[in-house]
This record gives C-alpha cells, sequence and structure tokens, in this order.
C-alpha cells in the first residue's frame, strides 16, 4: 500500500488527517509519515509516524478500533479537499 501525499487518512480511532509528505530520517533512512490532524489540538499542529507504522495491520475487534478498520490509518476518498 503507497501512501498518498496530499490526501485525507482515518485513523482507526476515527479522527481524519491530512498527508503532508513523506520525510526520511537522515541518520537511519528509516521513512516517516508527515501529517496534520483536521481538527483542533492544543499540543500539536503537525506530527509524524514512521510509514511501517502508519501502514500496520491492526486487529478489527480491538476494543478501540471504531471504525473496525484493517489498517491503522486507511484513505478516506470521499473527502479531496485541499488543506
Amino acid at each position: 500500500m503507497d501512501i498518498q501525499i496530499g490526501k485525507v487518512y482515518r485513523h482507526f480511532k476515527g479522527n481524519y488527517y491530512y498527508v503532508e509528505n513523506i520525510a526520511r530520517n537522515s541518520e537511519t533512512q528509516e521513512d516517516y509519515v508527515v501529517y496534520r490532524p483536521l481538527y483542533s489540538r492544543e499540543d500539536a499542529s503537525l506530527w509524524i509516524r514512521p510509514l511501517s507504522m502508519f501502514l500496520e495491520k491492526i486487529d478489527a475487534s480491538r476494543p478501540d478500533n471504531i471504525t473496525k478498520q484493517t489498517y491503522r490509518f486507511e484513505l478516506v476518498d470521499e473527502i479531496n479537499k485541499k488543506y
């Protein structure tokens, strides 16, 4: 699964995020997803997460998986507004 830059993704807990870009750690060469929440937060407006974690499969039966998603973040095609 490829990350689509400039698209909206839903976290399995229900919130929506806009993917800004992919960044690479200069020391480890690990790729990170750079994204921002599409809701108000006081602690930060821009986040990074390892690409492998962003794309990881999760258990749909987890009690906190309110969307019953297969992956931690999933592309939301019906939201395509530029942020």
